[in-house]
C-alpha cells in the first residue's frame, strides 16, 4: 500500500518516499513531510546546482551549500535559479 504524506513543498497529499533519503533528523523530516515527486524535483535541482556551480560532492563547503539549498527548496518555497543560469536549448 502506498504511503501518503501532506507534502509541504507541493501543498498536496501525495505518495511519500519509501524510506528516509539519508540518516538523521533531517532525513526523517523529509521522509515525513516531502512527497516522492517533490524529492525528485529536488534531485533534479541538486544536479543543476552541482553542475552550474562546479561543486565537488566531497567538499564540506559544497555539502553545506547543498544542504542549505535543499532546505530552502523543499521547506521555504525557494525556486530561484542560480545567477547566470541559462536553460538548455531544445
Amino acid at each position: 500500500m502506498t504511503r501518503l504524506v501532506k507534502c509541504v513543498k507541493l501543498g498536496i497529499e501525495a505518495e511519500g518516499l519509501a524510506e528516509p533519503p539519508f540518516p538523521g533528523p533531517k532525513g526523517q523530516e523529509i521522509y515525513e513531510k516531502i512527497s516522492k515527486q517533490a524529492w525528485q524535483q529536488w534531485l533534479t535541482r541538486q544536479t543543476m546546482l552541482i553542475n552550474e556551480n562546479r561543486l565537488a560532492s566531497f567538499d564540506p563547503k559544497a555539502r553545506a551549500f547543498l544542504a542549505e539549498e535543499r532546505n530552502r527548496f523543499l521547506f521555504e518555497g525557494n525556486n530561484e535559479m542560480p545567477a547566470g543560469y541559462v536553460p538548455p536549448k531544445m
